[in-house]
């Protein structure tokens, strides 16, 4: 009986700059739902898409954001890439098209309201 032990899922905090209700509108434009909020006015609430989590907490450094990054893995990531390009607005950085990087996966790079980076990607092969 002795089974290794496995890690799932990591949810991480991050700073969501000083409204939290315009990180949350971001998130829901991803997919993401709302499934937690905390305080009025809020200053922590919970949003998930499939099995990613995500903690947005009110900071009011931006700098903090601004140097904050997250990777999110994907499965069928061609298929997300045209989704968030269909929502008629600039949520994929300029600078963060999809393309297959020489580590040897395909991502993109979308940059939340408060800064923070938000890499999705999957495996090129």
């Amino acid at each position: 009986m002795n089974q290794q032990p496995v890690l799932g899922n990591i949810s991480p905090l991050i700073p969501a700059g000083s409204d939290v209700e315009v990180a949350i509108a971001f998130y829901e434009k991803l997919g993401f739902t709302t499934i937690f909020k905390e305080a009025n006015p809020i200053r922590m609430a919970i949003v998930k898409r499939d099995t990613a989590e995500i903690f947005l907490v009110k900071n009011d450094y931006k700098q903090l954001a601004e140097e904050t990054s997250i990777r999110i893995h994907v499965t069928n990531i061609e298929q997300l890439y045209q989704e968030f390009q269909s929502k008629g607005e600039e949520i994929i950085h300029p600078n963060g098209k999809l393309e297959t990087k020489p580590w040897g996966v395909k991502e993109f790079v979308v940059l939340d309201p408060a800064g923070v980076c938000i890499t999705f990607y999957e495996p090129a092969s």
